[in-house]
Protein backbone atom coordinates (compact mmCIF):
# COMPACT_ATOMS: atom_id res chain seq x y z
CA UNK A 1 0.00 0.00 0.00
CA UNK A 2 0.99 3.52 -0.74
CA UNK A 3 -0.01 7.09 0.44
CA UNK A 4 0.62 10.29 -1.01
CA UNK A 5 -0.69 13.95 -0.06
CA UNK A 6 -0.74 16.10 -3.09
CA UNK A 7 -1.08 19.82 -2.22
CA UNK A 8 -1.80 23.39 -4.69
CA UNK A 9 2.02 24.71 -4.70
CA UNK A 10 0.51 28.04 -5.20
CA UNK A 11 -0.66 28.54 -1.79
CA UNK A 12 0.77 30.40 1.19
CA UNK A 13 2.93 28.47 3.16
CA UNK A 14 0.44 28.18 6.18
CA UNK A 15 -2.04 26.93 3.97
CA UNK A 16 0.04 24.14 2.77
CA UNK A 17 0.74 23.24 6.09
CA UNK A 18 -2.91 23.03 7.61
CA UNK A 19 -4.06 21.18 3.88
CA UNK A 20 -1.89 18.82 5.20
CA UNK A 21 -2.42 18.42 8.72
CA UNK A 22 -5.99 18.45 7.81
CA UNK A 23 -5.85 15.56 5.07
CA UNK A 24 -3.24 13.60 7.45
CA UNK A 25 -5.91 13.40 10.21
CA UNK A 26 -8.24 12.25 8.07
CA UNK A 27 -6.12 9.41 6.99
CA UNK A 28 -5.12 8.63 10.20
CA UNK A 29 -8.78 7.67 10.96
CA UNK A 30 -9.62 6.03 8.22
CA UNK A 31 -6.79 3.74 7.80
CA UNK A 32 -5.90 1.05 10.24
CA UNK A 33 -2.76 0.38 11.45
CA UNK A 34 -1.53 3.89 9.60
CA UNK A 35 -0.24 5.00 13.14
CA UNK A 36 1.95 2.51 15.01
CA UNK A 37 1.91 2.25 18.93
CA UNK A 38 2.81 4.35 21.39
CA UNK A 39 6.83 3.75 22.33
CA UNK A 40 9.28 4.39 25.21
CA UNK A 41 12.41 5.78 25.29
CA UNK A 42 15.47 4.95 27.46
CA UNK A 43 14.19 7.02 30.12
CA UNK A 44 10.59 5.43 30.14
CA UNK A 45 8.92 8.39 28.87
CA UNK A 46 6.17 7.76 26.40
CA UNK A 47 6.09 8.72 22.62
CA UNK A 48 3.08 8.76 20.80
CA UNK A 49 2.85 6.64 18.05
CA UNK A 50 2.96 8.22 14.90
CA UNK A 51 2.71 6.39 11.03
CA UNK A 52 4.44 3.75 9.78
CA UNK A 53 4.38 4.75 6.71
CA UNK A 54 6.21 7.70 4.61
CA UNK A 55 3.78 10.04 3.31
CA UNK A 56 5.25 12.24 0.78
CA UNK A 57 3.81 15.44 -0.07
CA UNK A 58 3.51 16.50 -3.95
CA UNK A 59 2.79 19.21 -5.37
CA UNK A 60 0.03 20.09 -7.54
CA UNK A 61 -1.95 22.99 -9.01
CA UNK A 62 -6.04 23.39 -8.87
CA UNK A 63 -5.96 21.95 -12.65
CA UNK A 64 -4.25 19.21 -11.64
CA UNK A 65 -6.05 18.36 -8.22
CA UNK A 66 -9.19 19.07 -9.71
CA UNK A 67 -8.65 16.26 -12.67
CA UNK A 68 -7.34 14.03 -10.15
CA UNK A 69 -10.56 14.05 -8.26
CA UNK A 70 -12.56 13.78 -11.02
CA UNK A 71 -10.76 10.51 -11.90
CA UNK A 72 -10.94 9.13 -8.42
CA UNK A 73 -14.10 9.08 -8.56
CA UNK A 74 -13.94 6.54 -10.93
CA UNK A 75 -15.26 2.99 -9.93
CA UNK A 76 -11.73 1.11 -10.38
CA UNK A 77 -10.10 3.63 -7.89
CA UNK A 78 -12.72 2.31 -5.50
CA UNK A 79 -10.16 0.60 -3.55
CA UNK A 80 -8.74 3.64 -2.57
CA UNK A 81 -9.40 5.92 0.26
CA UNK A 82 -9.26 9.59 -0.74
CA UNK A 83 -9.26 12.57 1.34
CA UNK A 84 -9.83 16.03 0.01
CA UNK A 85 -9.60 19.39 1.21
CA UNK A 86 -11.41 22.29 -0.69
CA UNK A 87 -12.38 25.84 -0.28
CA UNK A 88 -15.60 25.30 0.96
CA UNK A 89 -14.31 23.74 3.85
CA UNK A 90 -10.80 25.79 4.66
CA UNK A 91 -13.44 28.73 4.54
CA UNK A 92 -15.83 26.99 7.08
CA UNK A 93 -15.97 28.06 10.32
CA UNK A 94 -17.40 25.14 12.07
CA UNK A 95 -18.26 21.44 10.50
CA UNK A 96 -21.63 21.90 10.45
CA UNK A 97 -21.41 25.23 8.60
CA UNK A 98 -18.82 23.21 6.24
CA UNK A 99 -21.29 20.11 6.11
CA UNK A 100 -24.27 22.81 4.68
CA UNK A 101 -21.79 24.72 2.46
CA UNK A 102 -20.74 21.43 0.47
CA UNK A 103 -24.37 20.34 0.27
CA UNK A 104 -25.28 23.26 -1.89
CA UNK A 105 -22.13 23.38 -3.55
CA UNK A 106 -21.92 21.93 -6.85
CA UNK A 107 -18.31 19.95 -8.08
CA UNK A 108 -17.60 23.33 -10.46
CA UNK A 109 -17.55 25.57 -7.75
CA UNK A 110 -15.04 23.35 -5.78
CA UNK A 111 -11.29 23.97 -5.59
CA UNK A 112 -9.55 21.68 -4.32
CA UNK A 113 -6.31 22.96 -2.22
CA UNK A 114 -5.21 19.34 -1.61
CA UNK A 115 -6.02 15.49 -2.09
CA UNK A 116 -4.69 12.61 -0.10
CA UNK A 117 -4.57 9.26 -1.43
CA UNK A 118 -4.07 5.83 0.42
CA UNK A 119 -3.68 2.54 -1.47
CA UNK A 120 -2.53 -0.02 -4.04
CA UNK A 121 0.76 1.08 -5.30
CA UNK A 122 0.63 0.15 -8.41
CA UNK A 123 -2.35 2.17 -8.70
CA UNK A 124 -1.10 5.40 -6.88
CA UNK A 125 1.81 5.40 -8.62
CA UNK A 126 0.24 5.31 -11.78
CA UNK A 127 -1.88 8.31 -10.96
CA UNK A 128 0.83 10.22 -9.37
CA UNK A 129 4.20 8.67 -9.90
CA UNK A 130 5.49 11.37 -12.32
CA UNK A 131 4.65 14.58 -9.71
CA UNK A 132 7.67 15.43 -8.15
CA UNK A 133 8.23 16.46 -4.36
CA UNK A 134 6.64 20.08 -2.95
CA UNK A 135 9.79 21.41 -1.65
Amino acid sequence: MKCVILIDESLPLGLIANSASVLSLSLGKKVDGIIGNDLKDINNRTHLGITTMPIPILKSNKTQLKELREKLFEDKFNECIVVDFTNVAQRAKTYDEYAKLLSITSQDELEYLGVAIYGPKKLVNKLVGSIGLLR
